[in-house]
């Protein structure tokens, strides 16, 4: 058609022919990315690609405070800066509740686009949503990465969007997740990356080398065992890939290893400079990283290098609590890179004003006394020990008595000694001539060193109270002088007046107790009203008595919803000041989500005793207190709306038919049912102190007093190890004095009953034929969606079902250490002791705890297998026997009323005392109870939320309204009543 002939044609082959056929390229493999300029990624030539991760919401607070202000000049300027700093790549994420993901992501590309020093390098797009990443990937110049898809959501889902991403003409970045959830294990990465590899180059078609497996770097060094191998997992995980997926990439996101480190920039440097080391050598491509904080492998300290390895390489049992223990010396600048030096640390200490301190120092080099001194520059303050300088006189008494009478009471204060408290307040009357000017002289200025050591975390909880034991002490015997001179009350000053509250319906106080101690230690008015106070009584008080901050506190759910009638309360009388919540079962998202809302004031859940001096200076505070409201109000915001978006992802709920069909199977038709050698009601009294003392669990005694860590081997922490075993020897002397002089009364009762399941419930018999029903505990099932174990459990799947035609058998039990703890603790409490009550309560928790677990054994020998049975002390606390014993109002069980059907068939109040009250929490609170379930297939788990289906059919077996059913099972509610 254009005029070309057959001969023209021929013509042409004949002048070509006499040249050679050009040979066709061999193109070296590479990941081929670019910005405005290209980057090849080539095995053996390019070396190790940094991913810049600082234009990150997630990743830098910085960036994401300049996006939430709408600074994107200033944001486009961190970017600029993690080129210039050497990242071959730029990670640009957006996903925060607050903000418009795609809005920001098109903007921000397009900003970049605009930046020729930033636009050269690719673009990583980085988000959890597709529509982000579909956002970036419209407007992203050059060949960009996405990060990323997983099989998460299931292969079709995969599928689709890595079709999306080829035809964008993106790399992606595949993360080790599949629809079991986030693999941990070496072969667990390497099998979700071969199945990912095998669809994504056979299926969809991409090139292998535009594929980047990121095997999810896990935190390392958390203190549980589990995590310990996680680093040798990614790098092995890291080396196998490389084999099996051929041409394919690997990458990580850096900060997660070090992560239990946050805070701590040296040690979290080193760990990053180490991990990378040896991950590189496995074959690790890239990495998300902050390239301006990158150190040499070589530049790592010696010591700070192995302890570091010991760690990210799994190579010694104690390799955590050695480098936690040097990282805290490196925090402190006398270890590691930066130490300071004897003179900075001493010239430290005697800027902050510690007199007490400066005078044992001063004392310590003038008697040349190498072993103080070297504990003064070990550990600064806070680490000189209560002791280290007495040089004992002939009157027997230490060096410190000598000082002058601000300093003798500082020191006490320091150290909690109170054995010269009444001389010492006495010469300090007498010298300020009014007994207010003592306390806001003297006495303040040793409690602020306390408060100043605690916050510091060079002293501990233990070492507060004993301090606050001195101040009250004080105080107590200045008062028949202040009620003398009533005038000298008018003007005295106080941070201000903390009302504190356990609510209705629950005992559990001694956190409370903790938080009112710390609080009068910085200089707070503290009333506490106790336990199981009506919502009235604690409006009233703090009316009448004028308080600025209200706090209530609660142990069981039940207490949640009472948190919340009182707040609506508050609300509806016009209430100004802040709520404080705090408890075991609060927490943040249930403080903004259920109890906020009903309170037009700051609502702020306090976690931790060490936090509250914090929130409430903040809160009082005239200079700060707008801009911590305004904060509060936005994260409580931004968790309501990640509550909301996270329910409206959520898949449906399940049918309640079929999560049934779902339920554990057991065979019973093989199943051998152990029979108790009893059934019915039996009492135990006089139950020995010192026999049940070898089942305590000491543990849990040691996070009372926010000393964490597992026991025994807190005992030897480089850190706490002091106070820890301070703290045991002092609970040795009271439990010998509990023990020898019987000031616990523990008893318990137990139960067998013949049983069987009838659906989700357990139907009680009152004989063995099984023909007429005593009662029946209700119990809820599994209700959300699994992707994992496809079980749906319930306590009635451990019992025989009425269909087998079995007859099987369940327990029941409650054990207190009865109402002498409180009676016993009371009588500290008039001492102001609030250390030996605290200690005393705490005791009492661990006896009761004890004792169930000595009542479990001795019902396990009643049924006879556990008569077997060979266990160590450690064994019986990490419950490796046969069986279980689930608690109402716990996972398992979360209804708390199932208590009350507990407390009838036991006869509870009549046999040993104990008492529920309205919200079913047990009186004493030092009290246990539950249920024993014999089936070696028994377990523990969790219900979980439950649907509306389930709660209606919950509310119809237990011949109820809905309203009263979704009530008290507010807690587990996964709808909105």
């Amino acid at each position: 058609c254009c005029g070309t002939t057959p001969e023209h044609i021929a013509a042409v082959v004949t002048e070509v022919s006499q040249y050679p056929t050009r040979e066709i390229p061999v193109v070296t493999p590479a990941l081929r990315l670019s910005g405005l300029e290209a980057l090849n990624v080539i095995d053996g030539e390019t070396g190790f690609i940094n991913v810049g991760e600082r234009a990150n919401v997630t990743g830098s607070p910085r960036f994401k405070k300049l996006i939430k202000k709408d600074d994107f000049t200033a944001a486009l300027a961190i970017a600029l800066s993690q080129v210039e700093k050497g990242a071959h790549v730029i990670d640009v994420n957006f996903d925060e509740g607050m903000l418009d993901g795609e809005e920001c992501m098109t903007r921000f590309l397009n900003l970049i686009a605009s930046e020729p020093d930033i636009a050269r390098v690719p673009i990583m797009i980085d988000s959890s949503k597709w529509s982000v990443i579909e956002a970036g990937l419209r407007c992203a110049q050059g060949k960009c990465i996405v990060n990323s898809i997983s099989l998460k959501g299931g292969e079709e889902e995969f599928k689709a969007q890595a079709n999306l991403i080829k035809r964008y003409g993106a790399a992606v970045i595949v993360m080790a997740f599949d629809e079991k959830g986030q693999a941990d294990t070496k072969e667990g990465k390497v099998s979700i990356a071969k199945r990912s590899y095998d669809i994504l180059v056979d299926e969809v078609g991409l090139d292998p080398q535009d594929i980047i497996f990121d095997l999810n770097i896990l935190t390392v060094a958390t203190g549980m065992e589990e995590h310990n191998n996680y680093a040798v997992n990614f790098i092995e995980a890291v080396r196998e890939v490389k084999k099996v997926c051929p041409g394919a990439r690997c990458s990580g996101g850096l900060s997660n290893i070090s992560f239990s480190f946050r805070g701590n920039n040296p040690v979290r440097e080193a760990m990053h400079a180490a991990f990378l080391h040896h991950a590189i050598k496995a074959g690790l491509d890239t990495a998300i990283v902050n390239p301006g904080l990158l150190m040499k492998y070589e530049d790592i300290e010696a010591t700070m290098k192995e302890l570091v390895e010991d760690v990210l390489l799994n190579r010694k049992d104690d390799a955590t609590e050695k480098l936690i223990d040097y990282a805290e010396q490196v925090k402190a600048g006398t270890a590691g890179p930066g130490a300071l030096t004897d003179e900075d640390r001493i010239n430290q200490a005697m800027v902050k004003g510690m007199d007490t301190l400066r005078i044992l120092f001063e004392r310590a080099t003038a008697e040349k006394n190498p072993e103080i001194l070297e504990k003064f520059l070990e550990g600064g303050a806070g680490a000189v020990p209560a002791d280290s300088s007495k040089k004992k006189t002939s009157d027997g008494k230490g060096n410190w008595r000598d000082g002058t009478i601000e300093e003798r009471l500082s020191h006490a204060l320091v150290k909690g000694i109170d054995a010269h408290v009444d001389p010492d307040t006495e010469e300090a009357r007498v010298k300020y001539g009014r007994p207010l000017n003592v306390i806001e002289g003297p006495l303040m200025d040793g409690m602020k060193i306390v408060g100043d050591l605690f916050g510091a975390g060079k002293m501990f909880l233990p070492q507060v109270v004993k301090s606050a034991r001195v101040m009250k002490k004080a105080v107590a015997y200045l008062m028949p002088y202040m009620e003398k001179e009533k005038e000298a009350n008018e003007g005295s000053s106080s941070a201000g007046k903390f009302l504190i509250a356990t609510v209705k319906g629950d005992v559990h106080d001694i956190g409370k107790n903790i938080v009112g101690v710390v609080l009068a230690c910085n200089n707070y008015e503290v009333k506490d009203l106790g336990v199981m106070v009506s919502c009235e009584r604690i409006l009233q008080e703090a009316k009448d008595w004028g308080a600025d901050i209200v706090g209530l506190s609660g142990l069981i759910t039940p207490s949640l919803d009472e948190m919340i009638h009182v707040a609506k309360e508050m609300k509806k009388q016009g209430f100004t000041q802040p709520l404080l919540i705090g408890g075991a079962t609060t927490s943040k998202a249930h403080t903004a989500i259920k109890i906020s809302p009903h309170y037009d004031q700051p609502v702020v859940r306090v976690g931790d005793a060490s936090l509250v001096v914090g929130v409430c200076s903040d809160l009082l505070s005239k200079s700060r207190k707008d801009g911590y409201i305004a904060a509060l109000k936005e994260e409580q915001a931004r968790i309501k709306q990640r509550f909301e978006e996270g329910k409206s992802e959520e898949e449906p709920d399940p049918a309640l038919a079929l999560v049934r069909e779902k339920a554990y199977q057991i065979d019973w038709s093989k199943e051998e049912i152990a029979k108790p050698s009893y059934l019915g009601v039996k009492v135990w009294e006089k139950i020995d102190l010192s026999e049940v003392a070898e089942y305590i669990d000491w543990g849990p005694f040691f996070w009372t007093w926010e000393l964490k860590g597992s026991y025994p081997r807190i005992l030897e922490h480089k850190k706490y190890g002091e106070q820890a075993r301070e703290l045991y020897a002092e609970a040795q002397e009271i439990l010998k004095d509990v023990i020898e002089n019987k000031r616990f009364n523990l008893k318990a009762v137990t139960a067998f009953w013949p049983a069987q399941s009838d659906g989700d419930d357990i139907a009680l018999y009152k004989d063995e034929e099984g023909k007429e029903e005593l009662d029946r505990f209700y119990f809820l099932r599994q209700h959300k969606k699994k992707v994992q174990d496809e079980t749906y459990y319930c306590l009635s799947d451990f019992v025989a079902p009425k269909a087998s035609g079995k007859i099987d058998y369940i327990g029941g039990f409650a054990v207190t250490a009865g109402r002498e703890v409180d009676d016993y603790a009371e009588t500290f409490k008039a001492k102001q002791d609030d250390y030996r009550a605290i200690m005393v309560q705490a005791i009492g928790d661990r006896f009761a705890e004890a004792l169930a677990e000595f009542m479990h054994k001795k019902v396990r020998d009643e049924w006879g297998y556990g008569m077997g049975e060979n266990l160590s002390k450690e064994d019986l606390i990490k419950e490796k026997y046969r069986g279980i014993r689930p608690a109402a109002g716990y996972p398992a069980c979360p209804d708390h009323r199932e208590k009350g059907t507990l407390w009838e068939l036991l006869q509870v109040k009549e046999n040993i005392g104990m008492e529920l009250t309205e919200s079913f929490a047990m009186n004493p609170g030092s009290s246990v109870s539950g249920l024993y379930f014999g089936s070696q297939h028994s377990r523990y788990f969790s219900v979980g939320k439950v649907g509306r289906e389930q709660v209606e059919d919950y509310a119809n077996r237990r011949d109820e309204s809905l309203e009263e059913t979704e009530r008290w099972l507010a807690p587990v509610l996964g709808y909105d009543a």
